[in-house]
């Protein structure tokens, strides 16, 4: 896969990045000061007009000071050096952050702390308790917040008026992450220097009981801002009063150039009950956008939504004659009901997606399209030459890296390439070997089909350099060599056959190992026992690999096979900019516009999506991310050497994509067909296990978003559908009763029933627990996880 096991920053290789969190429930948006800098305008909530007193005002968010807390300076600047945000001597650069005072982040506002010569600017959670002060019932507490040396998260107590108490998880992710928190600067002060790596800081959401008054919160112990030791920081706090009757906020609101269809632009906006009314079918509640220009074409539409909870609606507009797509414009956001206005914000908006330019500014306006965000499960494919030896001690190095793990002695598999092929067995001489003569394209699609999944990405390049389509600029590819077929053609010409509902993607890698003219391993191909050189077969040296090799396959790739998703990896030299800018294009301009999609490692700041491989996060990440791992314990590529009972069971399968969805994320699980193009069968076992799961569970996952207020609690997991239904879910059997401690969005008059067990359930809410009885037919009926669906009545 993409990072060498065992290696670091240290060794060489690029550090792994990941997307930042905003953990507990978290509103990422484009930052705003009152300096004006580009994003939603923050403006202070105006009372609603036209309405009599159907609508309540929502009170302003209440910036917490925590001066006398902090105990970290994490913040320089270029006159004031000297700070220590993680134990080694890096700094945020203040320069690039809000300065100190009032700001507005994600549409709240927050007491931004100072970056002057010495001063302390956060705190480093080890269970300090945090006196609030009395605003009277609140619905929320927002957080700025970063970590160092690792994501870092815990548990938050918040302490009421009557002695009672809540808990939720409070976190974040690494600030070295970049580029993903709502507030991100392009380098970071080092010690002596600088490094040109960006950073950042994110928000993240506590909720609060309105029925209580909350007068502390005793942050997580985590521990010190040390070397090599995951802290978490937070800068500021603010606390969002609750409004006492039928109250809406409108949080965040922006322009997309997501489409809604191939003539409709979206605007997302969230929206957040602030008051203690549920908001039902009869408020006819609805969010529209009123902008010179353009006009409402989709108004989007809540139709449930209890007191505290959120609602992320899409409205889709279409520009008027002669608006030419990409101008710019100030609009209102609106939220009617009940025959008046509910909430309303002005902000700037880009009317229409004009071409993207190959600028980081441009080619950041684009994200993650609906359906990738509403697909959460996808089938990885490692297949290429290191399918042939397909070897790695179990659990350890990535089969796939066998070509790089034997030019180590100390590596096993350098003994075990000796004794098994010999020391003079180049690793291209298994290149013939590798014959694809058993691929059957549709019996793969339609496996996946099978599985529930919504798209695959197949390797179309690894790390080796051998392609797996007909590239003109090499003949180091299939076509020529090895199998003598267009193996990506095949697939996807099945995949639009025989499974038209999956997206079909394509990985891959920016750099090669041992290319002549850019190796990434520091030299061309040689022997690992004599270091003789040897041939990069059906390579020709003297390109420039960026201009004349790597820009070119990937321009072959999007005009000749349209994927919808390219999942870069490793990043290092490159072109993609340009590259990504035509691609975006290439998908935009088309006689019918789709979305198209790419990842974290083109080695360039855009990107619509992270990628967390063999790991997940704690809690919810709002920046949009896809994990990745293999049904083998630790590789992509196929591994002879793994017994089948070494591999993932399906109840791990459904526990993993159960987990990351709660959270935001997407499931991309990795099989390794072996040389000759067939699937283990314990991999298609699995995948089938998986769908049968899905089957009766899928309404849980697919099109679902994550709860504000928490993403777990204990072995619960918890998704929305958005006016529809709640669904909790249980990794473990629930026996007779289910009990959630939690404030589950939940009234007279729903029905709570468990998938795959149609029958209506007894449940009862109390004490802001939720308890559901359940009878042994229900808990026989379930497997690997029991899904509870709260269907709101309206």
């Amino acid at each position: 896969m993409n990072d060498s096991p065992g290696r670091n920053d240290s060794g060489g290789l690029p550090r792994r990045r990941l997307l930042g969190t905003a953990l507990g429930a978290a509103a990422a948006a484009p930052f705003a000061t009152s300096l004006g800098t580009a994003g939603t305008a923050y403006a202070a909530a105006a009372r609603p007009t036209g309405a009599g007193d159907l609508w309540v005002t929502v009170p302003e968010a209440i910036p917490v000071p925590l001066g006398s807390y902090f105990d970290n300076d994490g913040i320089d600047t270029a006159a004031a050096r000297g700070g220590d945000f993680d134990g080694s001597g890096y700094t945020f650069p203040g320069e690039q952050l809000p300065p100190a005072g009032r700001t507005v982040v994600g549409g709240v506002p927050f007491l931004f702390p100072s970056s002057a010569a010495g001063a302390k600017n956060n705190l480093v959670a080890t269970g300090q308790r945090i006196t609030l002060p009395a605003p009277g019932p609140c619905l929320s507490a927002q957080f700025l917040v970063a970590c160092s040396y690792g994501d870092a998260s815990g548990t938050a107590t918040v302490t009421y008026q009557d002695g009672s108490t809540s808990q939720a998880q409070l976190g974040g992710t690494d600030w070295y992450s970049g580029g993903s928190g709502v507030l991100t600067t392009a380098f970071r002060y080092a010690p002596g220097g600088t490094d040109q790596h960006p950073v950042s800081i994110g928000t993240a959401e506590l909720w609060l009981d309105p029925a209580r008054h909350a007068v502390a919160i005793t942050l997580p112990v985590i521990g010190p801002a040390k070397a090599n030791s995951p802290a978490l920081h937070v800068f500021a706090l603010s606390l969002q009063p609750a409004a006492q009757g039928r109250a809406l906020q409108l949080r965040t609101a922006a322009s997309t150039n997501s489409l809604l269809d191939p003539r409709t632009q979206s605007v997302e906006a969230t929206v957040v009950n602030a008051g203690t009314v549920w908001i039902g079918a009869a408020d006819a509640v609805t969010v529209g956008v009123e902008v010179n220009g353009a006009r409402t074409a989709a108004p989007a539409r809540v139709t449930t939504l209890a007191p505290g909870e959120q609602a992320r609606v899409r409205v889709g507009i279409r520009n008027s004659a002669g608006t030419k797509p990409g101008t710019g414009g100030t609009g209102t956001v609106t939220v009617n009901g009940r025959g008046g206005q509910a909430a309303a914000r002005r902000t700037d908006l880009t009317l229409g997606t004009p071409d993207y330019q190959p600028t980081d500014p441009s080619l950041g306006s684009h994200q993650a399209p609906y359906w990738f965000d509403d697909a959460k499960f996808g089938i990885f494919i490692h297949w290429g030459v290191y399918s042939v030896p397909a070897w790695a001690p179990v659990g350890g190095t990535y089969a796939e890296w066998y070509w790089n793990s034997l030019q180590s002695p100390s590596n096993p598999v350098y003994s075990y390439h000796a004794q098994k092929y010999g020391e003079g067995f180049a690793y291209d001489d298994f290149i013939p070997m590798f014959t694809a003569r058993r691929f059957d394209p549709r019996s793969w699609v339609e496996l996946f089909r099978d599985a529930g999944a919504e798209y695959y990405v197949l390797t179309s390049k690894h790390h080796e350099g051998f392609a797996l389509w007909d590239t003109k600029v090499s003949d180091r590819n299939a076509v020529r060599m090895g199998p003598h077929r267009d193996l990506v053609k095949e697939l996807f010409t099945a995949s639009r056959t025989y499974t038209p509902q999956l997206h079909n993607g394509l990985y891959f890698s920016m750099p090669e190992w041992f290319n002549p003219d850019n190796p990434w391993m520091g030299h061309a191909p040689r022997n690992p026992y004599t270091l003789a050189p040897v041939p990069y077969t059906g390579y020709t040296a003297g390109k420039d690999y960026v201009k004349d090799y790597q820009a070119p396959q990937m321009r072959e790739l999007v005009h000749g096979y349209d994927p919808d998703i390219i999942w870069c990896d490793i990043g290092g030299v490159n072109d993609s900019h340009d590259v990504l800018a035509e691609y975006f294009n290439h998908a935009k301009n088309r006689p019918h516009p789709k979305d198209v999609t790419v990842n974290n490692r083109s080695g360039i700041a855009p990107h619509d999506f992270s990628t967390p491989e063999y790991t997940t996060y704690n809690n919810t990440v709002i920046a949009k991310w896809e994990a990745s791992r293999g049904l083998d314990p630790h590789s992509y590529g196929y591994n002879q050497a793994t017994p089948d009972d070494k591999y993932m069971t399906a109840e791990e399968i459904v526990h993993t994509l159960v987990d990351i969805v709660s959270k935001n994320g997407n499931f991309l699980l990795d099989i390794g067909p072996r040389s000759d193009g067939t699937i283990p069968e314990i991999m298609q076992t699995r995948l089938r296990q998986t769908g049968r799961w899905l089957a009766v569970n899928g309404e849980s996952v697919y099109g679902t978003t994550y709860w504000s207020r928490m993403a777990q609690l204990g072995d619960l997991r918890f998704s929305v559908k958005q006016n529809q239904a709640f669904y909790i879910s249980s990794l473990t059997d629930p026996g007779s009763k289910l009990v959630v401690q939690a404030p589950v969005p939940i009234r007279k008059g729903d029905k709570v029933t468990m998938l795959g067990h149609h029958a209506a359930l007894d449940w009862e809410f109390t004490g802001g627990t939720l308890t559901v009885q359940v009878p042994a037919a229900a808990r026989a009926a379930g497997e690997y996880a029991w899904v509870f669906k709260v269907s709101w009545g309206g």
